[in-house]
């Protein structure tokens, strides 16, 4: 069963869906997807929508919002910083553990690119919340995409005198790269000691390999590394997909 859910995050109404297995007798368990930087709750080619229907069907309760200033929440997006979206994700993690179908001694994160980023800073800081993490193509390294690879890099003295700068139609503010420049990604997720699956292709050109090296560095045995040949940032192939979202579920259901 899907039905749409609302809550409340700094002053915004938040949007989501929410996914209950049918004919629950028992507290379930339950898994929290983030979207991407310029994502939504229903994810590239829908991958999130496809997880969340087979997790359902798994037994395993499932919950996709849309970060404030993204998709149908309120918000504008030039407004969006990651400090603002890791509000927000624990203010979606709080809501969860106050449904009474839900087991909170079982849940689970899942965040794709940046928002595998801010799944790891909430896992560090809620370790004692948060029973599992998958994070896919995790965006550790988002100063540097934003600063260097990708958006910004030699523009940055014309994106200072407008205030901000176009990514596919959505203005990102100065706040955000304030931000971003000093946020401590990999500082605040080193703090998890539970198990986690990293999924990353490898022919990714957004997030480098290197980025979720880093996450196992330091998270060491207790997180597996899956590299899925020839895929891209948001595995824009059938074939990558289901592999991303099979790994996904087999471990989910192992830990969960």
């Amino acid at each position: 069963m899907q039905k749409v859910v609302e809550i409340d995050s700094e002053n915004l109404r938040l949007r989501g869906m929410l996914h209950i297995p049918e004919n629950i007798n028992n507290k379930v368990p339950i898994v929290i997807i983030f979207h991407g930087f310029c994502g939504d709750k229903m994810g590239p080619h829908f991958i999130f929508v496809k997880l969340s229907r087979l997790l359902e069907k798994a037994g395993i309760a499932c919950i996709r919002f849309d970060f404030a200033g993204s998709g149908e929440s309120d918000g504008d997006f030039i407004d969006m910083t990651m400090d603002t979206e890791l509000k927000d994700a624990n203010n979606i993690l709080n809501y969860v553990r106050t449904l009474d179908f839900v087991d909170n001694d079982r849940i689970g994160i899942v965040g794709l690119s940046m928002g595998g980023a801010i799944a790891s800073m909430l896992a560090g800081e809620r370790k004692s919340d948060i029973e599992t993490l998958c994070l896919w193509a995790p965006a550790g390294n988002m100063g540097e995409i934003i600063l260097e690879k990708h958006y910004i890099g030699a523009g940055f003295e014309e994106f200072m005198q407008n205030g901000y700068f176009d990514v596919e139609g959505l203005l990102v503010g100065t706040k955000f790269v304030d931000n971003v420049k000093n946020i401590k990604i990999y500082e605040k997720a080193a703090e998890y000691d539970k198990k986690s699956l990293i999924i990353h292709g490898d022919k990714d050109d957004v997030v480098s390999l290197s980025a979720s090296q880093k996450y196992i560095d330091f998270w060491g045995d207790s997180s597996l590394f899956k590299v899925i040949n020839g895929a891209n940032h948001t595995f824009d192939k059938r074939e990558w997909e289901e592999q991303v979202i099979d790994s996904t579920i087999e471990f989910i259901e192992k830990q969960l």
